[in-house]
């Protein structure tokens, strides 16, 4: 580590002499400054912090005793060797009581300056190391300190217990006994906040908010802010302080606004002793109250005892829409459904949760009667949100229909991909069992597929009826069985799959334009 040094004498002939003899690179001191008295002294050490101070007693000005005094009174960490021409009690006397390091007498020797050099050096070094770990450790402290206080919170707002351990730890941390006064609970939805105004990272939105909030809180010590570790989307405001509790909340959210732009809504619930009680009365207003509503603080007045809209009791004129594959059909029940959601229910967190939940719930089922293999990814955080935070119904109705949208094009993609595999199963399947019987009953039976759709399918799909396909597969093999000489009519016609050999002369014949036997001569002129 590089470190500075002053030496202080208002003789130059002593301080030449003192950079001569001190072996200063061998401790890291690159920089000797130096005063003709504590007055300029002062004004180099403010400015430039030198690790090591050499001072002599005796200086005009100021002397050395009175910057002692100076130096003990800033509490710097320098290490201040007194070198001096007197062997003077009281000086010596000084210098022990301001904490001086050592003191040294003139004529000064090499190896006693050098000697008390490094020691002081030494000294310096390892209580630096000592104080880089104690900040390491406050760092680490400081850094855990909220996530212990955000747990001790978060289990009063659920069990409402308080331990003894506990409310002693909070009365020496926050000077206040919760056990029995009336307390006040308001939640702060995050996602809109963390969406908006810090790029979707929760974990900043949640340190930067609750840092804003408790610098408010604690400036009269009315209560805390902490994030609530069992709900990730909330931001949870105690206060102990409860007749203030408008206030505060108000200038909260100034304070908010005036970092992010953004005015969250903040739920504020009814007064309890117990934080469990407290805290479910601002939740249940929380996931209760009308999104639409103007309101910033909203407390019990702003809610409406209202049911939920649920997509589940609808399901089935849906799935008919779907599997339809239209997209305007689908899209045409979703406003109806949207348009019922607006006049007879209530735009809570709570309806959007059961809403996203439910629509979930019924694509997944709808992917597996499918049969559509792949992961369904979790339903994304919808952004449902305003630039200022506020709730935005022009983009709740928007992303619900674009979620039915892709729904209809993913469900519409594959069964188009089912229905044409099946078209090609049956087609591997008559390649395959030519030599049988095979009637469009018998293949609309094995592949759970109405005769009609078959034949029209399989018509668009290979240009030609199953009928017609069939025999050309069985005139294709008819063909190369005709070129071995030995093998007679009637077992070939056996072998293609016909009984009657004059029946598999005739199709043969409307199929190639000439009958078996002359096609085997062809062959064999040929060769």
């Amino acid at each position: 580590m590089i470190m500075k040094a002053i030496i202080i004498d208002d003789e130059r002939h002593v301080r030449e002499g003192l950079k001569l003899l001190g072996d200063w690179e061998v401790h890291g001191i690159d920089t000797i400054l130096e005063a003709e008295d504590g007055e300029e002294a002062i004004e180099l050490i403010k400015e430039h912090r030198p690790e090591i101070i050499f001072t002599d007693m005796r200086m005009p000005r100021r002397d050395g005793i009175s910057l002692l005094k100076w130096l003990h009174s800033c509490e710097l960490r320098s290490k201040t060797i007194v070198v001096s021409g007197h062997d003077d009690y009281e000086y010596m006397r000084n210098a022990l009581y301001y904490k001086s390091f050592d003191y040294i007498l003139k004529p000064i020797e090499p190896e006693v300056l050098n000697d008390v050099l490094r020691k002081a050096v030494e000294e310096w070094n390892e209580q630096a190391l000592s104080r880089k770990n104690q900040v390491k450790e406050s760092q680490v402290l400081n850094e855990v300190k909220p996530l212990y206080w955000d747990r001790v919170f978060s289990r009063l707002c659920q069990s409402g217990e308080l331990p003894a351990a506990a409310e002693n730890r909070i009365k020496s941390e926050y000077g206040q006994c919760l056990q029995d006064i009336g307390k006040k609970i308001a939640l702060i939805p995050i996602r809109p906040l963390a969406m908006k105004a810090f790029q979707c990272e929760e974990e900043l939105a949640f340190f930067t908010l609750s840092n804003i909030a408790n610098e408010l809180l604690s400036k009269n010590n009315e209560g805390v802010c902490f994030r609530n570790i069992t709900n990730e989307e909330e931001l949870v405001v105690l206060i102990w302080n409860e007749q203030n509790a408008p206030l505060l909340l108000s200038d909260i959210c100034m304070a908010i606004y005036q970092y992010c732009k953004i005015q969250p809504i903040v739920a504020l619930g009814s007064s309890s002793v117990s934080m469990k009680e407290a805290y479910s009365s601002s939740h249940h207003i929380l996931r209760k109250h009308d999104l639409l509503s103007s309101k910033k603080v909203v407390t019990s007045k702003e809610v409406t005892s209202r049911s939920l809209l649920h997509l589940l009791d609808y399901s089935n004129e849906l799935k008919w829409g779907l599997q339809s594959g239209s997209v305007e059909e689908v899209q045409s029940q979703v406003r109806r459904l949207l348009e019922l959601l607006e006049e007879k229910y209530v735009f809570s967190l709570e309806q959007i949760d059961s809403w996203d939940t439910q629509f979930l719930l019924l694509k997944n089922n709808w992917i597996k009667e499918y049969e559509i293999n792949e992961n369904t990814p979790i339903i994304k955080k919808m952004d449902y949100w305003k630039e200022d935070g506020s709730f935005s119904l022009e983009k709740f109705k928007k992303e619900k229909a674009e979620d039915f949208r892709e729904l209809v094009m993913l469900l519409s993609c594959a069964k188009y991909l089912k229905e044409k595999n099946s078209i090609q199963k049956i087609e591997e399947y008559l390649r395959n069992h030519y030599q049988e019987d095979i009637t469009l009953q018998q293949i609309s039976e094995r592949f759970y597929l109405s005769r009609e759709y078959i034949s029209r399918k399989f018509k668009q799909d290979y240009d030609a009826t199953i009928t017609d396909y069939l025999t050309g597969i069985r005139m294709e093999k008819a063909k190369k069985l005709l070129e071995n000489s030995y093998l007679k009519i009637y077992e070939i016609a056996y072998e293609v799959g016909y009984q009657n050999e004059k029946y598999f002369s005739k199709v043969f014949k409307k199929h190639e334009g000439i009958t078996p036997n002359d096609y085997r001569q062809s062959i064999s002129a040929k060769s």
